[in-house]
């Protein structure tokens, strides 16, 4: 993952990719690189994983060589025009118009290519010496369907925008999105089933049909096996009903074993369909979402 300037953090929902996303930002951080999150209008949880203010539309420095912005649809298009035409007069007087606004929320694709197209804009800029602002941006996408769709929106604009400034840019972000020097996708899942499923779909949508390359798979909240295959064999079977300590002991365990079976048989299955081999986080009994707990899990990085 050395050199890429991009990293687009997605998954299922509820798996933990603003967490991955803090860890990455956290680890890069501690080797020297400059770094930007950007979130997707996210329900904002990273000032306490970081242990900042308040992260807003502005991109703000939250912590040594970390910058956050999370970005809205309208903050992010405001922005672009602003970029496009050059100039906030001119933007306000055609932008600032309720016709105009309801115009673009009905164009398909505009919301998530303001938000994706500034990622990756933030990519292109540069210190006053021609050095990079940023050395990597942290893309924390929406999950997996939405992601998945957000991540098609250049290519549908490159194939059918007519040329000019918006066709250019979404061409110029298309490129770098396919190129694993330049980008690459970090895939957030957890050992069970379904998510180990969705996770393997998305995979191949993102390498087949978009060209994209898997940077890294992280499995969170892994749990520390207690059984071996031959216990969990023994425990599975049994049908207890908890009636006292002894048996209370037996009905936990029973459970444990079933879901010690399920995240051996996803991580098994991670390992054989993806093309990268996964980084493991632990479950962590304690609240994750604490700069303590994020720099624990930025090692496994």
């Amino acid at each position: 993952m050395d050199g890429q300037r991009l990293l687009i953090v997605t998954g299922k929902g509820g798996v933990g990719k603003t967490t991955v996303a803090a860890a990455y930002a956290t680890a890069l951080a501690a080797r020297g690189k400059r770094v930007l999150v950007a979130m997707c209008n996210a329900k904002e949880r990273l000032s306490v994983m970081l242990g900042s203010d308040l992260i807003s539309t502005e991109v703000t420095r939250v912590v040594p060589n970390v910058w956050a912005v999370n970005m809205t649809p309208e903050s992010a298009l405001e922005e672009y025009g602003m970029i496009a035409l050059r100039s906030k007069t001119l933007y306000q007087l055609l932008f600032d118009n309720k016709y105009v606004r309801v115009f673009f929320r009905a164009v398909p694709g505009i919301q998530e290519w303001s938000m994706l197209g500034k990622a990756w804009w933030h990519t292109t800029e540069t210190l006053p010496d021609g050095s990079p602002k940023y050395d990597v941006v942290i893309l924390d996408a929406p999950a997996t369907g939405h992601g998945l769709d957000m991540l098609r929106v250049p290519k549908v604009i490159v194939d059918v925008v007519p040329p000019g400034l918006l066709r250019r840019d979404a061409e110029r972000a298309w490129n770098m999105f396919r190129d694993p020097e330049a980008c690459g996708v970090v895939l957030v899942t957890i050992p069970e089933e379904m998510p180990t499923s969705e996770t393997i779909e998305l995979a191949g949508a993102l390498q087949d049909e978009l060209g994209m390359s898997i940077a890294r798979v992280v499995v969170n909240a892994v749990l520390p096996p207690l059984f071996s295959r031959e216990e969990r064999d023994v425990l599975e079977p049994l049908e207890v009903t908890a009636v006292d300590a002894g048996s209370s002991a037996l009905v936990a365990s029973r459970s444990r074993a079933v879901r010690e079976r399920v995240q051996a048989e996803s991580l098994a299955r991670l390992a054989r369909a993806l093309p990268v081999t996964p980084a493991y986080f632990p479950l962590l009994f304690e609240d994750a979402a604490t700069p303590f707990a994020i720099k624990e899990l930025a090692k496994r990085l």
